[in-house]
């Protein structure tokens, strides 16, 4: 980032039919709930009055949809590297249903056939993440929970399957910035429904 050390701000959409029963919800379109409705015009108390020098957010509805309703719609710039990883042939399945099949199975750490390898995933997380180099001022970025976790990780300088330490609510909020030069958390997972300060 630039010599200002700005923020990036981490959004996570808000509640799909999916996200209830943790069903992996790659690139499915799906809508969201009135629940997810509530959650995304919740999100516009704590992200009013802040001036974004850049708002990207995924192509998917349930991230264009978080995003509109919290307020940040007009000035957002679609971009296909913060849509969700492509989950293959376990799109639409829990972990749990997967495991009949294949014990210990985890979305980090095995073969994704027909998806996205998290080294991929990671790869776009690194192209949003350079394209911030030479903004000057806090950003916002709207998406999804695997792939705001894997750019979490990404932002520290961890591997790509780090992501799996890090967990996102829907329609929480995570900052990224810096400690003197060092990237850093600022905070993470916050929830609208908590009603904590995330100001870094």
């Amino acid at each position: 980032m630039s010599e200002q050390r700005a923020s990036v701000w981490l959004i996570r959409h808000g509640e799909t039919e999916w996200s209830v029963a943790s069903r992996h919800t790659g690139r499915t379109d799906l809508p969201l709930t009135k629940t997810g409705q509530r959650q995304a015009a919740a999100l516009r108390h704590h992200l009013k009055g802040r001036n974004y020098a850049r708002v990207l957010v995924s192509p998917l509805s349930r991230a264009l949809e978080t995003c509109r309703i919290a307020g940040l719609g007009e000035s957002a710039e679609v971009t296909s590297d913060l849509i969700e990883w492509d989950y293959g042939v376990y799109e639409g399945r829990t972990t749990p249903d997967v495991r009949k099949e294949l014990p210990g199975w985890r979305v980090w750490t095995h073969e994704i056939p027909g998806g996205e390898t998290v080294e991929q995933v990671g790869a776009r997380t690194d192209r949003v993440i350079e394209s911030l180099t030479h903004v000057e001022g806090d950003v916002a970025l709207f998406a999804h929970s695997h792939l705001l976790r894997i750019l979490g990780a990404r932002w520290l300088g961890l591997p790509p399957d780090h992501g799996r330490f890090f967990t996102l609510g829907t329609a929480s909020i995570s900052v990224l910035g810096w400690d003197r030069e060092n990237p850093a958390i600022i905070c993470w997972n916050q929830s609208w429904h908590l009603g904590v300060d995330v100001s870094p």
